[in-house]
């Protein structure tokens, strides 16, 4: 008994869990009370037209009838559907206006929650499907929040309204028709959690085809490479046919209650024109009444058949609802607000203390257990490994991007942990191996490091990066469109692009990550220059696999399974002769 009740509980908390997302409508709370009046009172007028009808088929049949009589009715008639239509007007109005600016605002939070979060979410999640929750999710409750919602609380009030008129009409006719809602009624609740897994699963489907797109495109130039059109093209295929297989098995099923629902409804009609005859027969109601009565229970039937529809339409936002809280409900690691503060006074000495660590989805592989080095004030400190050694690992976590599981990290001998996030990482500046910029102007890819830059500014950040002169011999100078991903540029134009971005930024601390090794001899000269008045004054960390870029480091780890096994200047490392550092320097002049 206690179990039964334990998953009772658990489901109610599920659905509940899942409509939370309704709380977007509180802000327009009072669009939403105008839209449910006007939505009560034309279902109230239109509840009135079955009786106009009782009185105009009555007058008629009546020996008293007159023109007169019939054009009155007639006015009156046409007065109520004038009323509905208005009130209907403003219902549409209203709803819409609750419907688009909710799911504006839960956009706008959605990826606000989204580019707050730890990049450990990232690694986790794939880009298709964080871009459908934004889009398909979202869409999918701007149906049900707009017109279906309206249309959904019209169909459960126009039985409510209708029904007890029926019963002053006739009560052996309203039983008759109110016996055939318990099949109706439990046939639109076990249809409407069949839909609601059968949605899950369709949006599921939908978000990996939306990431093999953008993954694809995204990577264009891979996939040609390998000649993979075909491939692709064939995965792309098998992901939308399982949407399509997914849509057409709940449309079988669709198609078999809706068929049910109108034979049913149908079904009732004829049994109530049958019964509703014979009392006409015997004078028990006359020929208006009857009407009058057909007309309330197709207002009914078309209210209990619609119902199950929305019904349906808002199970399917159900799993829409629970996909989006679950990002809403994520940790932020920074806020909005808290990005946007200015940054303190960091001078840039760097300490590992006894750091252990090892990545959340792997954490029986340890990276370090008792990592400890000091960088002080200006110093350039580079991290030579094979792959997998570490290195990387350093930057994330002096990045923020993972907090170490043992030890500590001190910026300034301070704690890491005094700085917030933002400070910390306004500090921090970058120029990675693979540059990414984003498909606006160049002036705008430099001003990311300084949003708020004078053009003065960002054009002397481009001369001290050596991208001045290649900037100006663009028609449109720094108005000029670098592409999707930075396309139109070659590797050496992005990366002093990348440069003059960090340099605007002036930070304290500066990573390059292997930022000069996919360059060819022209560029890498530019770059070199550009990168040494970046590192001016600044903590530098230089990752690098060419140890000929790393001659005038102050001091040289060298990380070997989560450990350095060697530190010092690159000439007292090279004159270890059995050292780890002069065994690579070796075989990496016996490779060039």
């Amino acid at each position: 008994m206690a179990e039964n009740t334990e998953k009772k509980r658990l489901k109610w908390s599920e659905i509940t869990h899942s409509l939370r997302i309704y709380r977007f409508i509180l802000p327009y709370k009072w669009h939403f009370i105008a839209g449910m009046i006007c939505l009560v009172i034309s279902t109230a007028v239109v509840s009135i037209l079955p009786m106009g009808f009782r009185q105009l088929v009555d007058a008629a049949s009546s020996s008293n009838m007159s023109s007169e009589m019939l054009q009155k009715l007639g006015l009156i008639l046409g007065g109520v559907l004038g009323i509905q239509s208005v009130f209907s007007y403003f219902r549409i109005r209203l709803f819409e206006v609750v419907s688009q600016r909710s799911m504006n605002d839960i956009r706008k939070q959605l990826y606000e929650k989204i580019i707050t979060l730890p990049i450990s979410f990232f690694e986790s999640n794939r880009t298709g499907d964080l871009s459908s929750r934004i889009g398909s999710d979202v869409t999918q409750l701007q149906e049900a929040l707009g017109f279906n919602l309206a249309m959904f609380v019209r169909q459960l009030v126009l039985p409510i309204v209708c029904i007890p008129f029926l019963f002053t009409i006739s009560v052996k006719l309203t039983l008759v028709m109110i016996a055939t809602f318990p099949p109706l009624i439990f046939s639109a609740v076990i249809f409407g959690k069949f839909i609601r897994k059968l949605s899950r699963q369709s949006q599921d489907a939908l978000a990996y085809s939306t990431t093999i797109v953008e993954e694809t495109f995204q990577a264009a130039d891979v996939v040609k490479s390998y000649t993979n059109e075909y491939y692709e093209t064939k995965r792309y295929s098998n992901a939308v046919s399982k949407v399509a297989e997914v849509a057409l098995y709940a449309a079988k099923y669709r198609a078999a209650f809706v068929s049910f629902i109108i034979f049913a409804l149908i079904g009732g009609v004829l049994l109530i024109v049958w019964q509703g005859l014979s009392i006409v027969a015997t004078g028990g109601l006359t020929m208006g009444q009857l009407i009058e009565f057909l007309l309330f229970t197709i207002f009914i039937g078309g209210s209990l058949a619609g119902l199950s529809e929305s019904y349906s339409v808002i199970q399917k936002t159900v799993g829409a609802g629970e996909r989006i809280n679950e990002i809403l409900e994520e940790q932020s690691e920074v806020g909005i607000d808290e990005a946007n503060a200015l940054a303190a006074n960091i001078q840039g000495k760097v300490t590992f203390s006894n750091v252990g660590f090892a990545y959340p989805a792997r954490r029986e592989m340890p990276v370090f257990s008792n990592l400890s080095f000091t960088a002080n004030n200006g110093e350039k400190i580079a991290l030579v490994g094979p792959s997998g050694s570490g290195k990387s690992t350093i930057i994330k976590l002096l990045s923020g991007y993972y907090k170490p599981d043992a030890g500590e990290i001190q910026i300034d001998d301070k704690l890491y942990s005094t700085y917030t996030l933002a400070v910390l990482r306004k500090n921090i500046g970058m120029v990675p191996q693979e540059v990414i910029l984003f498909g606006g102007t160049i002036a705008e890819n430099i001003a990311y490091g300084k949003t708020d830059a004078t053009i003065e500014e960002i054009r002397e950040a481009a001369r001290k990066a050596n991208a001045l002169d290649f900037i100006e011999s663009f028609p449109d100078k720094f108005e000029t469109a670098v592409g999707e991903r930075g396309v139109k540029l070659s590797g050496g134009q992005k990366q002093r692009i990348a440069i003059a971005r960090a340099i605007l930024r002036n930070p304290k601390i500066l990573i390059l990550d292997e930022a000069t090794s996919a360059l060819d001899a022209e560029s890498e000269k530019l770059v070199k220059d550009a990168l040494q008045e970046l590192m001016k004054g600044r903590t530098t960390f230089i990752i690098a696999h060419r140890l000929s870029t790393i001659r005038e480091a102050d001091k040289i780890l060298v990380i070997n399974k989560g450990k350095i096994v060697e530190q010092g200047t690159h000439k007292e490392l090279s004159n270890l002769q059995d050292g780890t550092y002069s065994k690579l320097l070796k075989l990496q002049y016996e490779l060039e």
